[in-house]
């Protein structure tokens, strides 16, 4: 847990108070020695109305508290149309893991201290802020460094606490909420499989028109035939989109509404983060962040990796 007192002093904005993990994160504030405001669209214990979708309501709140020294946005969605968590992430039980699993208050960035701004100063000065602000325990770790040594042993380690990867940042650019570009890169370990697309999803939006959300599934030795993991709709380039609706409808055998599924013939490379357990799915199994990085025509649906291979990416329980 947070250390008590640590962020004593500090006033804590917590938005979506009510919901998810929102009083998870009052709490954790609140123990660390913080002033805590929740905001929530709906009223509650202690949690002042407010919708931080209305500047108006929001301005009002900020207006009488003041400026806060950590904002802590609890937002989220749900998974789109064809969407499962295999695809989008995991589900939690929020109230099982508030039980059994401490939350720790951890900080990456500076956006304001002391009553300056800091949204467009440099990130190598944000960092100097970060560190002025806050003790070491209180933020995540970081290296900077020119030696590709140091910094593979960095991402190693981070592989090792049971993190994805590492995110690799300009120091010499400004903060842009939720813009990735050449300022900011995640890197992290992607794995691969070759697996047979058993049915395909007609698009929506810009991909309507196209077949888009690709059925995948793993060769099954005993049966002989495929064991469906999920799907994916990522990694598809318009020319891929065009290539592959062709493709499929050439091998079409029935449809169920907008799913047409056709016959196990085209091999696809699917990268992914990590494997986990499902119950949605026949093999008990699903890819994780699964997205195309390309059809594989020099391969027969019977040298596609088998559903025992992707099982071995599971994590030991």
């Amino acid at each position: 847990m947070t250390p008590d007192g640590a962020l004593s002093g500090h006033l804590a904005v917590v938005t979506g108070a009510l919901g998810n993990l929102g009083p998870v994160w009052s709490a954790a504030l609140a123990g660390a020695g913080a002033t805590v405001v929740g905001l929530d669209v709906g009223a509650g214990d202690g949690v002042r109305r407010a919708d931080v979708t209305d500047r108006a309501s929001l301005e009002a709140v900020l207006a009488e508290v003041g400026a806060p020294a950590v904002l802590v946005n609890n937002a989220g969605i749900d998974a789109p149309p064809g969407g499962d968590e295999g695809e989008f992430g995991r589900t939690l039980d929020v109230k099982a893991m508030q039980a059994s699993l401490p939350l720790s208050v951890c900080f990456f960035d500076c956006l304001h201290v002391d009553g300056r701004t800091l949204a467009d100063a440099p990130a190598s000065e944000r960092f100097r802020a970060l560190e002025y602000a806050l003790p070491e325990r209180l933020r995540i770790p970081r290296v900077i460094t020119d030696d590709a040594a140091i910094a593979d042993a960095f991402y190693d380690d981070a592989l090792k606490r049971g993190h994805e990867g590492v995110m690799v940042k300009l120091l010499s650019a400004p903060y842009a909420a939720g813009r990735r570009g050449s300022a900011w890169i995640k890197v992290k370990e992607a794995r691969t499989l070759d697996l047979v697309v058993l049915a395909v999803e007609w698009g929506s939006g810009r991909r309507k028109g196209w077949l888009s959300n690709i059925h995948l599934g793993a060769r099954d030795p005993a049966s002989g035939g495929f064991v469906m993991l999920g799907k994916t709709f990522k990694g598809m380039t318009d020319e891929m989109l065009e290539w592959q609706t062709k493709e499929f409808l050439a091998r079409e055998t029935h449809r169920d509404g907008h799913i047409v599924h056709v016959r196990p013939e085209l091999v696809v490379e699917v990268a992914f983060n990590e494997v986990q357990k499902s119950p949605h799915y026949p093999g008990g199994v699903a890819l994780r962040f699964a997205r195309v990085k390309g059809y594989r025509p020099d391969k027969n649906p019977s040298e596609a990796d088998t559903i025992d291979a992707v099982r071995a990416f599971l994590p030991a329980p």
